[in-house]
């Protein structure tokens, strides 16, 4: 299973946003985003459902994913296209839940986690936080690009980078290995949606630095 093109994941939080996270989802398609993840957890499943149902309406005339930060059986419910586990979840019985196919991800702070993740079941991760974040302060310990270095070294599938991420800071994630980045409130807060992750697209396709021969 590959990521999404471009790996940039738009993962919800309707507490920080400034508007309608659909609308904000919205905008962040037309900029280029090609996943998004519902993280509503706090809400009734059947809000939930409903909310999965209005993003995949939306996402569809991008051909664009979305999955949920949550239970399995409520993404296959909705038909969302995979599910992200928190760190420790039961990669087998979701993908036992999942149609074949499904994207499974798995949240992971340690290089012990990555080094354990299975990829038979688990199609990437998301390691962090990298930087310190406005959305979950004091959750941590922060990697910093060297931890996060470490995390992609240990772990045997893809590593989605999260945490404080802009794109003044996301090139450092690509060369400590990343294959993508997560953004949560740095979107929904903004009030350009839009223009915020067209920037990070930007860094996400701008080629690194080779270092010169010595």
């Amino acid at each position: 299973m590959t990521l999404p093109s471009p790996p940039l994941l738009l993962i919800t939080d309707r507490h920080q946003a400034r508007g309608d996270i659909c609308d904000i989802a919205e905008a962040a398609l037309s900029a280029g985003c090609r996943w998004l993840s519902l993280r509503e957890k706090d809400l009734p499943q059947s809000q939930q459902a409903a909310l999965l149902r209005k993003l995949l309406d939306r996402a569809q005339q991008f051909q664009a994913k979305v999955t949920l930060h949550g239970d399995p059986a409520l993404a296959r419910q909705a038909r969302a296209d995979g599910v992200h586990l928190s760190a420790g979840g039961d990669a087998a019985a979701a993908r036992h839940v999942l149609a074949q196919g499904a994207l499974i991800g798995l949240s992971v702070h340690s290089v012990q986690e990555a080094r354990s993740v299975d990829s038979k079941r688990v199609d990437y991760v998301i390691a962090g936080p990298v930087f310190e974040t406005q959305s979950k302060p004091g959750y941590g310990p922060v990697l910093g690009p060297e931890g996060l270095a470490l995390i992609v070294a240990a772990c045997p599938v893809p590593v989605v980078a999260i945490g404080g991420i802009d794109p003044q800071n996301a090139s450092k994630c690509q060369l400590a290995g990343a294959a993508g980045f997560a953004v949560m409130g740095g979107v929904m807060r903004s009030e350009n949606p839009a223009e915020v992750v067209a920037q990070l697209i930007g860094a996400l396709t701008t080629p690194m630095p080779q270092p010169r021969p010595r």
